[in-house]
């Protein structure tokens, strides 16, 4: 019988007796995870499953396609001192051999972890007991972070997060896993953290929007910042692409930009909501619409054909998908409800809103989404009779 890994008991603390909660969303509306007792999210890689845990607060989850593992452990506040503290003792109890780094990420202090420990043997004295033969060894990475506000004795609890494997395995489902953690609600439309310690955000500049549609401060390292996370969960989506967990790789594929984009662009919509937020939520929505469907069309067929919302926003320039989901966030960011639907069938993507008034709609989560076609230079709620095939879309919200 496979054996997962878990953290040996001794890390836990004994007096802990608050129930970690997992509350699951179904349908393609979220996989994302949200604990109700300490108040993080979490939004794994699509395969990986709940495989064992303490029901406490230990959780630990499993990819079946590639064997990886990630591990999750909340601590009360006070159990270690810091996420220095924390970090150290990780690595003395597994005998890592890895390097660790001190990040702050949005106020909260935060270490990651390089992971390369050696697989104990089956007398389970370290972290496994699983039997693996001598000389083997787990990498990957970890990440310990305080989380939600300060306690009354000026401490913090702690969650501390490992995603490992064999060394020959796809290191990048580790960093997607670690990536999606947002460890309270103040970070669910924030860049992950490890995002912000790959490409600490510096001040804002002025930068151009295309179109001729004003002046948004950005911050130089958005563009490039964003466009490595789309690379990345570009090439974490396709290890699902000939699986039946695609739509799910999908869904969160989108989910994981969406996160990563919405601050980045903020400033955007803010312009684009003061230039032309003259009447009323459909208006605006419409005029939106027209911004991106002046766009330059551009596919890249040797990868992902999604270009990083920032660069689309002050260059003019992206396929469907980018130009829906901008389109979408800038929606959101003034309070207008938006999502967008996609079709591996037709090879594209539209933008979704809910908006009063004639046109195209597509029901979703209990609603009838007004639907906007991106690329053509159509009012919102037309599409094409090519594409009108229900059946053939779905719906990501977020």
């Amino acid at each position: 019988m496979k054996r997962f890994f878990l953290l040996p008991q001794a890390m836990v603390p004994q007096a802990l007796v608050l129930v970690l909660l997992f509350s699951i969303s179904a349908m393609l509306r979220a996989e994302t995870i949200y604990s109700p007792t300490w108040g993080f999210y979490l939004d794994l890689p699509a395969d990986y499953q709940l495989s064992s845990g303490d029901g406490n607060n230990r959780f630990s989850f499993t990819a079946a396609s590639s064997g990886m593992h990630f591990d999750l452990i909340a601590y009360p506040a006070g159990t270690f001192a810091s996420v220095e503290a924390l970090a150290d003792d990780v690595g003395r109890r597994l005998g890592n051999r890895g390097d660790k780094s001190v990040f702050d990420y949005r106020g909260k202090k935060a270490s990651l972890l390089e992971l390369n420990f050696p697989v104990p043997g089956p007398s389970g004295s370290g972290p496994s007991g699983s039997g693996s033969s001598r000389g083997a060894s787990f990498s990957g990475w970890g990440l310990c972070v305080e989380m939600a506000e300060k306690t009354e004795n000026g401490k913090r609890p702690l969650l501390l997060a490992l995603a490992y494997g064999p060394p020959e395995k796809n290191q990048l489902l580790h960093i997607s896993a670690l990536d999606s953690i947002a460890p309270s609600a103040a970070e669910r439309r924030l860049p992950g953290p490890l995002s912000e310690f790959t490409y600490p955000r510096g001040k804002t500049v002025k930068t151009k929007l295309a179109n001729a549609a004003g002046e948004a401060l950005i911050t130089p390292e958005d563009a490039e910042a964003a466009q490595a996370l789309v690379d990345r969960e570009y090439e974490t989506l396709r290890l699902y692409a000939d699986t039946p967990l695609w739509q799910e790789a999908w869904s969160r594929f989108y989910r994981i930009i969406y996160r990563d984009s919405f601050e980045r662009v903020a400033d955007i919509a803010f312009t684009l909501e003061r230039r032309y937020n003259a009447g009323s939520a459909r208006d605006f929505a419409e005029k939106v619409l027209q911004f991106v469907q002046a766009f330059q069309y551009e596919r890249n067929p040797e990868g992902s054909d999604f270009v990083n919302l920032v660069t689309a926003a002050t260059e003019g320039r992206g396929d469907c998908d980018s130009r829906s989901l901008l389109w979408a966030i800038i929606l959101e960011q003034a309070d207008i409800p938006a999502a967008i639907m996609v079709s591996q069938e037709y090879s594209h993507a539209m933008g979704l809103a809910d908006l009063e008034g004639p046109g195209a709609r597509f029901e979703a989560d209990k609603k009838k989404w007004l639907v906007a076609e991106t690329t053509a230079k159509v009012a919102l709620g037309l599409i094409g009779e090519t594409k009108s095939e229900i059946s053939k879309w779905m719906a990501v919200l977020f």
